[in-house]
C-alpha cells in the first residue's frame, strides 16, 4: 500500500492556448467529426505495441470491441469543438479522472499518450497538412487538457487513503442470482477502511492467465460502507464476440469470454487474495434531506443498494434516519432478481420510509405478482405509483442505473413529468457516453 505521488513537475507545462491556436484547433473538428475513431484506433495499436506493459491498464474486452476507441474519439472530438470555453465537458473530465485514478494512472503517461496521439493524428491527417502552426497548436491543446486532468488526479490521489494496488483477501462469496455473485473484500493488512460514498466504484486487478497480463475492472460497492471489508456484486457477463482481421463479428470463432467477470466466478474464492484499488467515482448519494428515488435495471442496482442499505442505516448518534427512499427495479425474472429478500425486508423493517416497485419483462413459471414482483413488462415510469416516483416532492433527487438505453428512457420520461434535469443523476458503466 503505496502513498506516493507522482508531481509530473518534468512535464512539458505550455502556456494557454492563444487566440489563434483555438481557431486552428476548432477547424480540425470537421476532420476529427469523420476520421476520429480512425485516428484513435491506430493510436491505440501503437501505443499498446512499443508500450505492452500498459495492456495492465486497458480493458482488453473494450478494446476487442474497439469501445475504448470510440470513446477516446469521443472525447477528442468534444474537446476540440469546445475548445473556447470547455464548461460543457467539465463533468465528463470528472467522470474520467475518477476512472483514472481508480487503475492508477501516472503524469508521466500522459507524455506516452500524447506522442502516440500527435502521431496518429500526423498519419491520418497527413504530414503536409498536420504539421507547423496547427501541429503545435494541438501539442499546447494536448498539454493544457493533460494538466488539467493531472492536477484533479493529484486531488483525488492526495484525498485517498492509499494510492495504487493494495492487497485484499475473499472474505466470503455469496451467489445472489443465476448471474450475479457477491465478493467481500477484506484488507490483508487488517487495518481498517476509510468511508467511500455510497455509489462509487473501486477497481479489481487480477494476473489473466490466457491473455498473459493483469486486466483491472470497476465494480460498484454495493454495501453501506464498513471499517473491514468491501462488497461488489458482480455479474457473469457472455463475454466479446470474436473478430475477423477487418474487425467484423467472426461467427465461425466462439467469444471472448468476459474476463475478470468470469474469472472471479470462476476461480476467485474464500481466502483467495485480489488487488484492489481505493474507491472513486463522482456518482454518489447526496447528503441532503430530501426523498430519493432508486431506479434500476439489471446489475445497475449495485451502486443503489450501497445508497439503500446506507439510507436506513441508524446513524452513529443513534438517531433513525427520516429521510424517504424509494426502490424502483426492473428484472428480466425471479431467477435473475438479486437481494429480492433483503429488499423485501428493508421495506418491512421501514414501511412508513421506503416504497418499493418491481417490474418483471419475463416472469417465470415460478414468480408470483405481488410477491416478487408488482408489473410484468418493461419498466414503465406510468405504472409506476406516484407516491414511490414522488413527483410532487420537488425537491426529491433521482439516481438512475443501468443499461445505457435504459438510462436514457428513464432520464428522458423523468424531465417529462417535470422533474428538473439538476435532480437526476445517472452513473454510467464502461466506456459509454453519457445519457442524456
Amino acid at each position: 500500500m503505496s502513498k506516493i505521488i507522482e508531481s509530473g513537475d518534468d512535464l512539458p507545462h505550455p502556456p494557454p492556448l492563444t487566440p489563434e491556436q483555438r481557431k486552428l484547433i476548432s477547424a480540425t473538428v470537421p476532420i476529427l467529426a469523420e476520421h476520429g475513431v480512425t485516428i484513435t484506433s491506430l493510436f491505440y495499436k501503437n501505443m499498446l505495441e512499443a508500450h505492452p506493459e500498459l495492456r495492465n491498464v486497458f480493458s482488453h474486452s473494450k478494446q476487442q470491441l474497439g469501445l475504448q476507441a470510440q470513446a477516446l474519439a469521443r472525447a477528442v472530438y468534444a474537446y476540440a469543438a469546445n475548445i473556447e470555453d470547455l464548461t460543457p465537458i467539465l463533468p465528463v473530465v470528472e467522470r474520467i479522472a475518477h476512472k483514472h485514478t481508480s487503475v492508477h494512472i501516472v503524469p508521466s503517461q500522459y507524455a506516452i499518450v500524447g506522442k502516440y496521439l500527435l502521431e496518429a493524428i500526423t498519419h491520418v491527417v497527413g504530414a503536409d497538412v498536420f504539421k507547423g502552426d496547427l501541429y503545435d497548436a494541438w501539442g499546447v491543446a494536448y498539454w493544457n487538457l493533460a494538466h488539467i486532468f493531472i492536477d484533479r488526479e493529484r486531488q483525488l490521489y492526495e484525498a485517498a487513503q492509499w494510492v495504487g494496488w493494495r492487497d485484499f483477501v475473499v472474505a466470503k462469496k455469496v451467489k445472489e442470482s443465476d448471474e450475479i455473485t457477491s465478493f467481500y473484500l477484506a484488507p490483508k493488512d487488517g487495518k481498517p477502511l476509510a468511508p467511500y460514498r455510497p455509489g462509487q466504484y473501486i477497481s479489481v486487478q487480477k494476473f489473466v492467465p490466457e491473455l498473459g497480463f493483469n486486466q483491472s475492472r470497476q465494480y460498484s460497492l454495493s454495501d453501506a460502507p464498513s471499517p473491514d471489508h468491501f462488497r461488489i456484486s458482480v455479474k457473469r457477463e457472455p463475454g466479446v464476440p470474436a473478430l475477423t482481421p477487418s474487425g467484423q463479428p467472426d461467427p465461425t470463432h466462439a467469444a471472448h469470454p468476459g474476463w475478470l467477470s468470469n474469472l472471479l466466478h470462476a476461480t476467485l474464492n474464500e481466502g483467495d487474495p485480489v488487488e484492489v484499488a481505493f474507491p472513486f467515482g463522482e456518482f454518489f448519494l447526496d447528503a441532503a434531506p430530501a426523498p430519493v428515488v432508486l431506479l434500476s435495471a439489471g446489475v445497475g442496482l449495485t451502486p443503489l443498494l450501497a445508497m439503500l442499505n446506507t439510507l436506513v442505516a441508524p446513524s452513529p448518534s443513534g438517531a433513525q434516519p427520516a429521510r424517504e427512499v424509494s426502490w424502483v427495479q426492473a428484472v428480466r425474472n425471479e431467477r435473475v432478481h438479486a437481494f429480492r429478500e433483503h429488499v423485501r425486508k428493508v421495506r418491512a423493517a421501514h414501511p412508513d420510509r421506503v416504497k418499493t416497485s418491481v417490474f418483471y419483462s419475463h416472469p417465470g413459471e415460478s414468480a408470483l405478482l405481488g410477491r416478487d414482483f408488482d408489473v410484468e413488462g418493461r419498466l414503465d415510469l406510468d405504472k409506476v405509483p406516484r407516491d414511490v416516483l414522488k413527483l410532487d416532492a420537488r425537491d426529491a433527487q433521482y439516481y438512475v442505473c443501468g443499461p445505457e438505453q435504459f438510462m436514457a428512457d428513464v432520464i428522458e420520461g423523468l424531465k417529462a413529468r417535470g422533474v428538473d434535469g439538476g435532480r437526476i443523476h445517472a452513473e454510467v458503466f464502461g466506456a459509454a457516453a453519457t445519457p442524456a
